[in-house]
């Protein structure tokens, strides 16, 4: 029986900004703006049912989020910037993982539309054209909100950032790509964010009505230098190793002279 939020479809509504500092600043707002409201739905069933499947597009971020803290480089009317809100019911704390692995491979699907094989996911959740970085993910989690208690997973935003027509780049930027670069062709950013959506409202519904077996197993089969030598950074050492798989629960799993499991932060890549 499919669960309670999956009727309604995710990038719906879809939210089109002009400018923000950054969609899952805007996502987290209307969060917490439904939190202080007396809503029927959210004493019934812990939650605003209108917020799950919302979508925040914006044309400019001028102050985008990427991984571990670092800001996400965007020129304005050129690229993919989207939040969507998800109920992450009937998942658990646990899992988080699950619900990562399945962004990445429904944003994976989209590209790889325009992009072919060349594209693959780079553990956790970054995309790669060949060894550039087109597009990254950042979900953030909101545990434990007033509307259902301590050691809930109430809410999730999943921020999405994909270089479409940018072809000149910050110099902090080490290798990024668009898919005006890769393709030659211009594209209109919103009707593929709004095809990004379909394509992501298809693979959360097979995680939480089907389980992750399937996505888990796309996932890997995607993933970025899997069997192949690389250099990685963990502190101040610097080693080399054959990247091998990821668990089921996100960790990065190598082999050098020893296999060893790597939570996300704990190691970077060195790609030149």
């Amino acid at each position: 029986m499919p669960h309670l939020f999956s009727v309604k479809h995710l990038g719906s509504p879809f939210i089109e900004l002009q400018s923000v500092d950054s969609t899952n600043n805007y996502a987290r707002q209307r969060i917490f703006a439904a939190n202080q409201a007396n809503l029927p739905e959210r004493q019934e069933y812990g939650h605003n049912l209108n917020l799950h499947g919302t979508a925040i597009f914006a044309h400019e971020q001028i102050a985008g989020k990427g991984q571990r803290g670092n800001k996400w480089f965007s020129e304005k009317n050129a690229n993919i910037a989207i939040s969507i809100i998800v109920n992450p019911n009937p998942l658990l704390i646990s899992q988080q993982f699950q619900l990562g692995a399945c962004v990445a491979v429904a944003v994976h699907e989209f590209l790889m539309k325009y992009t072919g094989d060349d594209t693959k996911i780079k553990w956790p959740n970054d995309l790669y054209w060949q060894d550039r970085k087109a597009g990254g993910i950042l979900i953030e989690n909101i545990v434990g909100s007033k509307s259902t208690g301590g050691g809930s997973w109430d809410w999730s935003i999943i921020g999405i950032g994909i270089n479409i027509n940018q072809t000149s780049f910050d110099d902090e930027l080490l290798n990024p790509v668009s898919l005006k670069q890769i393709t030659g062709n211009n594209f209109n950013t919103i009707t593929l964010a709004k095809e990004l959506c379909i394509v992501l409202n298809e693979k959360f519904t097979t995680l939480t009505n089907k389980g992750f077996e399937g996505i888990y197993a796309q996932y890997l089969f995607h993933l970025y230098k899997r069997n192949a030598t690389v250099r990685l950074k963990r502190g101040s050492r610097v080693f080399e190793a054959t990247i091998k798989s990821v668990s089921p629960s996100g960790k990065l799993i190598v082999h050098h002279s020893i296999e060893e499991e790597f939570d996300f932060g704990e190691v970077e890549w060195i790609i030149k």
